[in-house]
């Protein structure tokens, strides 16, 4: 029986972390002009866009492609993917197989799956935790990537790899980590956007007279978009301060003529909070956010509804 128990949990994990990592693979690719938009907007704004064309015309989002697919070509718009593609990867998989081992430890031994609120948001937040001191390497590199194409006198990074290599040596560990006190803040993210998950899930299920583990893509899809927006609405900031803390590195250690940016813009969190403030007010903490849920919007549903399907399939065929 111990054995059997232990098989199951095997197959379990290898399922959580498959279904994950493939999730979190497919919502990249689909999503990624999107981010290099919202990562450009948090740390440069607006005018980081326009400032070589005027006026960009045809809406934001659609005039901000089109300038950088004029500009840059589609190169420029999939920046960052290959560090995004991986970070999401293990992101996915390393946080959907915490998140469910969580969830089965906190679960009560009466047959009752239905976590508390609290202890979902317990189990979000460990996983949210874990994730993101595993990952946070490839998010510096994903938003160096996607912010050089605007960045005046920096030697740029080529590859995921040789980035990871050239921020080690030239900015140590902290430069592999910088942002990470924001990141963390960001735990609060998945710890109201989960929770809100399983419980619209729950109210479906209720509502169709099923289990939450057989709703049809439809319902994952509506509770996965709710949830997000939700979230990010809530807990946006950290986003826009985690940025510009992992950008402004860039451009160190290249010697002269690199001007204002050899030094560093930001001291810390709080001087990069206060910093935002004065300069923008509120709404400098909201750079981006509308791009933001345009790309994380069918991003979730995408990664959630794939997981679903994905880890059903895994499931059953084992």
């Amino acid at each position: 029986m111990a054995a059997d128990s232990h098989v199951r949990s095997s197959k379990c994990l290898v399922c959580n972390a498959a279904a994950g990592a493939a999730a979190g693979v497919i919502a990249a690719t689909f999503v990624c002009p999107l981010d290099v938009i919202k990562t450009r907007f948090q740390v440069h704004g607006l005018s980081a866009l326009s400032s070589s064309s005027g006026n960009i015309k045809g809406g934001v989002i659609v005039g901000s492609l089109e300038q950088i697919f004029q500009k840059e070509g589609l190169r420029g718009m999939y920046r960052g993917l290959s560090p995004t593609v991986l970070a999401l990867l293990s992101n996915w998989a390393i946080y959907f197989t915490i998140y469910e081992q969580f969830k089965s430890f906190l679960c009560s031994d009466d047959g009752n799956h239905n976590l508390s609120i609290g202890a979902n948001m317990v189990a979000a937040s460990g996983a949210g935790a874990a994730t993101t001191i595993a990952t946070n390497p490839l998010w510096v590199v994903k938003t160096r990537l996607q912010t050089q194409g605007i960045r005046v006198g920096a030697v740029p990074y080529r590859r995921t790899l040789s980035a990871l290599r050239r921020i080690a040596h030239e900015e140590g560990i902290r430069g592999l980590y910088s942002g990470l006190v924001p990141a963390l803040a960001g735990v609060s993210h998945v710890a109201i956007q989960f929770p809100t998950y399983e419980k619209i899930k729950s109210y479906l299920a209720d509502r169709g007279n099923t289990t939450m583990d057989k709703l049809n893509a439809r319902d994952v899809a509506v509770a996965s978009s709710v949830s997000k927006i939700f979230a990010s609405t809530l807990t946006y900031p950290h986003g826009v301060v985690r940025s510009r803390l992992q950008e402004q590195g860039q451009g160190q250690g290249q010697g002269q003529g690199q001007g204002h940016h050899s030094e560093k813009q930001y001291s810390g969190v709080i001087d990069c909070i206060k910093k935002i403030y004065q300069q923008e007010g509120i709404r400098g903490f909201y750079r981006g956010c509308a791009t933001n849920l345009l790309r994380t919007i069918p991003a979730t549903v995408i990664t959630f509804t794939s997981f679903e399907m994905i880890h059903r399939f895994l499931v059953t065929s084992s």
